[in-house]
C-alpha cells in the first residue's frame, strides 16, 4: 500500500529524515518507534503532505505522493491523527467530526460516517453538543481519532496518540487501533511507547538520527536485546 524509498526531509533547519526507506502492506498495523529527534514525526507530515522531501520518493497504491497537496492525500485514503491531538476549541464534538468529512461528496456518506464513529466511540455520542476543548484528554484523542476516520482512510497515520493519557486510558486506545485495524483500515503508528506499539503491530522499524536501524515483526523486536535495552527500559544481561 505505502513504499517510502530514501526518503530525505529538512524542518527547521536540519536534516530530520537522512535516508528512511520502509513499506507498510495492506492490512497491516506497522509501528515507527524511536526517541525523540529520531525523525518519526517529520516522515508522518511528509507523507500527509505537511512537508516537502528534500528527496526521495512515497509511492501510495502504485502513485507518486510527495509534492501532492495535503487535501489531495487525503482525498485518495490517507488521514492523519496529529500529536497533540489538536481538536478545534470552540466546536463542539459534532463539529468537529464534520470537519473531518470535508472531502466526502455527499451528505449521506458524512452521515454515515458520524454514525459509524459515534458506534466506534459512545461517549463521543454521548457528548456531541458539548465543546471539544471541555473533554478529558483520551475523549479528545478518540475524537481526534473519530475526526480522521470520518474520511473514509484505507490508511491511518497515528502520530503518538498514547501521549499525555492516563493509563487507563492508553490500554483503551490501543485496544481502539486494534478494533479500527481489524474491520479495515491499515495503521501506521509512531509511538513513544514502544512496547505497546510492538504487541501491536504486525512489523515495526527502529528509527534513529532519522535512520533505520533495525527492522522487524513487532515480536521480534520486543525480544531484541537492543530493543529492550534502549526502548523498553529493561537490563539486559
Amino acid at each position: 500500500m505505502l513504499e517510502v524509498k530514501h526518503l530525505v526531509v529538512n524542518y527547521g533547519g536540519i536534516q530530520a529524515v537522512k535516508d528512511v526507506s520502509f513499506s507498510v502492506q495492506t492490512g497491516e498495523i506497522v509501528a515507527l518507534i524511536g526517541a525523540n529527534g529520531a525523525g518519526k514525526s517529520t516522515i508522518l507530515k511528509t507523507i500527509s503532505g505537511l512537508l516537502r522531501p528534500r528527496s526521495g520518493i512515497i509511492d501510495y497504491e502504485g502513485q507518486k505522493i510527495n509534492g501532492m497537496a495535503a487535501a489531495k492525500i487525503v482525498k485518495q485514503g490517507i488521514s492523519q491523527v496529529p500529536e497533540g491531538r489538536h481538536i478545534f476549541a470552540g466546536l463542539t464534538v459534532a463539529e468537529n467530526l464534520q470537519m473531518g468529512a470535508f472531502g466526502l461528496k455527499d451528505k449521506q456518506a458524512a452521515g454515515e460516517q458520524i454514525t459509524m464513529v459515534y458506534d466506534r466511540f459512545p461517549v463521543l455520542k454521548e457528548r456531541q453538543h458539548q465543546d471539544a476543548a471541555t473533554l478529558s484528554g483520551g475523549e479528545q484523542q478518540m475524537l481526534a481519532m473519530g475526526r480522521a476516520l470520518m474520511a473514509k482512510p484505507k490508511l491511518l497515520l497515528l502520530d503518538e496518540p498514547s501521549m499525555g493519557l492516563a493509563p487507563i486510558f492508553i490500554q483503551e486506545i490501543f485496544d481502539i487501533i486494534t478494533k479500527i485495524n481489524a474491520q479495515g483500515t491499515t495503521v501506521l503508528l509512531i509511538e513513544q511507547n514502544a512496547r505497546q506499539a510492538l504487541a501491536i503491530a504486525d512489523r515495526g522499524y527502529v528509527l534513529a538520527s532519522g535512520t533505520v536501524k533495525l527492522t522487524g515483526t513487532g515480536e521480534e523486536l520486543l525480544a531484541d536485546p537492543a530493543v529492550q535495552a534502549t526502548y523498553l527500559g529493561m537490563q539486559v544481561p
